[in-house]
């Protein structure tokens, strides 16, 4: 009975630790502790003296029903963590707030505990915003995911919603209530409110939703915008109302539309008068202008359009045409907005198939969703095409609209797409495309990024320009910025690094081949001679060999004994010193002989030594008579093989 007795003592001194705590300071709260362990130590030594004891027939004992030890709720972690962020003792709050998450706690439950405490909830969004304890702003930030799960699971419960949609039909205060909630439930509450006001059974309940449909707000407009898609009037007429009542610009060009291409003449009407509640301006505008302006405001994340913040996903909504209902698909927030502009674009070819500027922003909306990383949503389908093939397959015009937005925002990304793009299909006048006063391409040459620039001079040169340009020198600064490697290290922000490095190197290697090839007149190679003469002693074997043909087409001295030297350097790989020996034939015939003696001495020792690789001694042969040296030279080269 002692025994019993005693448990009781020291859990009411253990549980009730954390409200002596809350008052107590620091050093009361050490006395405490120091207390709490006297305590255990002195009921040890009772317990221990008792089991010497003859104890008594516990069958025949009748024990008294003493309550059990309960721990703290959640409601008292919450408090205490409150208490201690309140009076700055940190670490205890931290403690509670560690308590309250290694519980799992009912997401809904702690909602309720922050919303019935108002500077409690403030105080943990100063918690969040503090940058001197990470660690406490870091427990805070998961408390405040878990309230916000919380808010998402009460608002989006289906069978709560079905239940306030039928309080609409009660009491005058149950209206009121019902109708709250309803706000609160947001986009979740359309699709039952329109479900109910299709269903011929419950014409009773129409009037009141038709009152509650409006009052649902902002959040009630992407899935009612879907919903115009329904072919039953009743219900249409009761939506372009409520949109009009609602009174937000996003709904406009979806009004607009009904207005231009609907059938029906009450709707046309019921349509123009909530555009003129909204705007009346935009009644001289058309649907394709709304939705192209409405897909801009998406891809720049308009405030005013962002998805829900209680949870961690966003919806698109859609018409189901077969089920005559609402569905809506989950997608990552990262391209909500992104996706959303594509949709709007769509909507503005619909209006008008001529309005070629939405095909721009499509595109470049497309571009961006994609540079989040995150698989596209599951209603692409599973063979739908990347951006990249629909650029491609775009024209040039649609190609310039979406690159100069690109350059204008500073999208790295999307700018390189486009103009891989414009790369893969388009010609000198294409790519050199005006728009007003602006050339995006050109323009592109001096992007930060340097994947673009670089992408953009290759883009240009490969398309060999005839016609004279002011940014011509940009195009071959670019080209020698990439094949010099200037910085080849690894940067995790832009994805550069080494292997992209070399990838670039060795295309603007390519392009400037054939620039030199083709003697373009407009793009002059010359100022690129001292990277390319550098670059034969790259690490690269292919830079070494690339550069080696390109210099082969300058006339320059120093170009052909830089080749010279390539090809006579016997550390070089045999791959290399043949391929410097035929660019050595090639600058021969095309400038004619410009090495010293030297150097020809050293190739004609190649050629008429017998111990010479036998392709090293062709291709070294075959570029000393491309030299065509005086008679003499040859006489030796004859002589010293005769026998006498």
């Amino acid at each position: 009975m002692f025994r019993k007795t005693l448990a009781v003592v020291l859990a009411v001194v253990f549980f009730g630790a954390g409200s002596v705590f809350a008052a107590a300071s620091a050093d009361e709260v050490e006395s405490a502790e120091e207390a709490v362990g006297s305590a255990q130590v002195s009921a040890n030594s009772v317990e221990s003296n008792l089991s010497q004891a003859v104890e008594p027939n516990l069958s025949q004992t009748v024990e008294p029903n003493l309550p059990k030890a309960v721990g703290p709720t959640l409601e008292d972690n919450w408090n205490d963590f409150l208490h201690y962020t309140k009076i700055g003792r940190l670490d205890l709050a931290k403690g509670y707030a560690r308590a309250i998450l290694a519980e799992g706690p009912d997401p809904v439950q702690l909602l309720a505990l922050a919303e019935e405490n108002q500077p409690g909830y403030a105080l943990l969004l100063k918690v969040i915003e503090n940058t001197q304890d990470t660690e406490l702003a870091g427990l805070g930030k998961k408390l405040l995911a878990v309230i916000e799960k919380g808010r998402f699971i009460r608002r989006s419960d289906p069978k709560v919603i079905v239940e306030e949609i039928k309080r609409l039909s009660g009491t005058e205060r149950g209206r009121l209530a019902a109708v709250k909630h309803l706000q609160n439930a947001g986009e979740y509450a359309v699709v039952y409110m329109l479900d109910t006001m299709a269903d011929a059974d419950r014409k009773d309940e129409l009037p009141n939703i038709i009152w509650a449909l409006p009052q649902i707000g902002r959040d009630a407009i992407r899935p009612l915008t879907a919903a115009l898609q329904t072919d039953n009037i009743g219900v249409k007429s009761e939506i372009i109302i409520a949109l009009g009542k609602i009174r937000y610009p996003q709904v406009l060009p979806y009004l607009k539309y009904i207005l231009e291409m609907d059938d029906s003449p009450q709707l046309r009407g019921l349509a123009e008068e909530s555009i003129k509640q909204i705007d009346p301006a935009a009644m001289k505008i058309s649907a394709a202008e709304l939705f192209y302006k409405l897909a801009e405001d998406y891809y720049y994340h308009s405030e005013s359009l962002q998805a829900a913040e209680d949870a961690n996903f966003a919806n698109i909504w859609f018409w189901d045409s077969a089920g005559r209902r609402l569905t809506r698909e989950k997608v990552d927030k990262r391209y909500f907005n992104e996706l959303m502009a594509m949709r709007a674009c769509e909507w503005a070819l619909k209006a008008d198939v001529e309005f070629g500027q939405a095909i721009g922003l499509w595109l470049a909306a497309f571009f961006k969703a994609q540079s989040v990383g995150v698989d596209m949503p599951s209603y692409f389908g599973g063979a739908h095409a990347d951006a990249a093939v629909y650029a491609t397959t775009a024209g040039p015009e649609y190609l310039h609209q979406a690159l100069a937005r690109a350059v204008k925002d500073k999208n790295a990304y999307v700018a390189l797409g486009v103009v891989d793009a414009l790369a893969a299909n388009a010609g000198e006048k294409s790519l050199l495309y005006r728009l007003g006063v602006d050339q995006p391409l050109v323009q592109a040459l001096s992007f930060d990024d340097r994947a673009v620039r670089y992408s953009a001079a290759i883009a240009i040169a490969a398309a060999g320009p005839k016609e004279a340009f002011p940014e011509a020198k940009l195009v071959v600064e670019n080209l020698v910025e990439a094949i010099g490697g200037a910085d080849s290290n690894s940067d995790a922000n832009t994805g550069w690094n080494r292997q992209l490095a070399d990838s670039y190197a060795v295309r603007s290697a390519e392009v400037m081949l054939k620039l030199a090839q083709t003697r373009n007149p407009v793009i002059d190679l010359s100022g690129a001679k001292d990277t390319l003469i550098s670059a034969t002693k790259d690490k690269r074997e292919q830079i070494r060999i690339l550069a080696g043909r390109v210099l082969a087409h300058l006339d320059s001295p120093d170009a052909q004994r830089a080749i010279a030297v390539m090809a006579l350097a016997g550390d070089n790989s045999m791959a290399v010193r043949v391929a410097a020996f035929e660019s050595l034939a090639t600058s021969a015939k095309l400038n004619a002989n410009l090495l010293d003696d030297e150097k020809v001495d050293a190739i004609y020792s190649l050629v008429s030594s017998r111990e010479t690789n036998p392709h090293l001694r062709s291709a070294a042969a075959t570029a000393y008579g491309s030299l065509n040296l005086p008679s003499r030279k040859v006489k030796n080269l004859i002589l010293d093989q005769a026998k006498s």
